[in-house]
């Protein structure tokens, strides 16, 4: 028997916290999750194969030891050791506690891969999937098919938020779930009609459940608790920051049978969610606009590049997830940690190999294999400085 290395978890408030937040689960698996969901940043590649490899307690012994206790098989020593530097400053125990107990106390609820409420699609994000989901509302709503992702800009057009509505309503209404970000403009037009019609939606969140961001929609998600859940993989506390919005965004596109983008620039982040979509093999649908329209460049170009498909009313969107209508070969080849990697990158600010691995969870070497591949075709550039996006 290995002998515990690590004493993150030795307060003795830990296991009584996570024992009253679920009672009825194993409170050591609850408390070593909900560690790791302090440790790392989300969708960390590294702290999902060594979890899947070891499960979450034994995982967490390795990762904060002393002795540099490799894993053949799982990490190479350099990507431990990596790893190993980004998780350790975070190893707090009064930060899991604080998470425990601000979710307790604002209602909420953890949930564990494997519950009855876990929602499948999740799964197919593999080593990058949420090692745990911090939940407020109805868990079954988590569950319940069909589900579609709708996502666009924040800052919509009146004919944005009009389609996204009428879209969301029709389908809220006739059973679908409606999933989305919580943000403004045609996320908050998806949640409210699907609420109006008293249908069910799912928020997920960049930052902790027992905040609300944007503050503005402090009532919208009241409402949404009331008629569905606002979910996260980041802890309660947790602040929503660039990286957090855009690996939510993976969560909102695996969570859905497909995912419809209603209005976005040329150069929006809600192409980001459509790009997740595209890497699990998700339809994706595109609702195109005036051709004379900014806001709605984005969509058109998922059109004419992305193999995305022309929807204009709900009837055309409940068609992506049919059998009838074929995943495009494009989407079924992209690849995640590509996606991940030029997430982590800015068109502003340089960074270096390493900063990028730590940002988007991935090895050192398979960055630097990838900022090679990005190069040749033109989206990424070195500079004396690091690497920066293209435009």
């Amino acid at each position: 028997m290995r002998t515990k290395t690590n004493r993150m978890l030795d307060d003795a408030r830990l296991l009584p916290a996570a024992e009253r937040l679920r009672p009825d689960a194993d409170p050591h698996e609850v408390l070593a999750r909900a560690a790791w969901s302090v440790l790392v940043e989300p969708g960390d590649g590294a702290a999902g194969a060594l979890v899947a490899a070891h499960g979450a307690s034994d995982a967490l012994d390795r990762a904060l030891s002393q002795d540099r206790m490799l894993t053949p098989g799982v990490l190479e020593s350099r990507e431990f050791a990596e790893a190993q530097a980004r998780w350790r400053p975070r190893a707090r125990s009064q930060a899991v506690l604080d998470a425990l107990t601000s979710c307790a106390e604002v209602g909420g609820r953890v949930l564990l891969p494997g519950d009855p409420e876990w929602p499948s699609g999740l799964d197919d994000l593999g080593p990058h999937a949420p090692l745990l989901l911090w939940v407020r509302g109805d868990i079954g709503a988590l569950t319940a098919q069909p589900a579609v992702a709708m996502v666009g800009a924040r800052a919509a057009t009146p004919y944005g938020e009009a389609v996204a509505g009428e879209l969301a309503g029709d389908l809220a209404g006739s059973g679908v779930v409606v999933v989305s970000g919580g943000a403004y403009g045609i996320d908050g037009a998806s949640h409210r009609a699907a609420l109006g019609v008293g249908g069910t939606t799912i928020a997920f969140l960049a930052g902790g459940v027992d905040r609300a961001y944007p503050i503005g929609h402090q009532q919208l998600f009241d409402r949404i608790r009331r008629g569905g859940a606002v979910v996260s993989e980041v802890p309660c506390g947790g602040a929503p920051t660039k990286w957090r919005f855009l690996q939510r965004n993976r969560l909102i596109a695996a969570t859905g049978l497909a995912t419809v983008v209603v209005e976005a620039g040329w150069r929006s982040g809600t192409l980001n969610t459509a790009g997740h979509a595209a890497a699990l093999g998700r339809p994706i649908g595109a609702v195109p606009g005036p051709i004379s329209s900014a806001a709605s460049a984005g969509c058109h170009r998922l059109l004419r590049e992305f193999d995305a498909i022309c929807v204009t009313n709900a009837q055309e969107v409940r068609e992506l997830w049919d059998d009838r209508v074929p995943i495009a070969p494009q989407a079924a080849r992209a690849d995640p940690d590509r996606i991940r990697l030029t997430d982590a990158m800015s068109s502003r600010t340089a960074r270096d190999a390493d900063d990028l691995a730590r940002r988007s969870g991935l090895s050192a070497e398979r960055v630097r294999s990838l900022l090679g591949l990005l190069a040749l075709e033109g989206s990424a550039e070195q500079t004396p400085d690091g690497w920066k996006r293209t435009a």
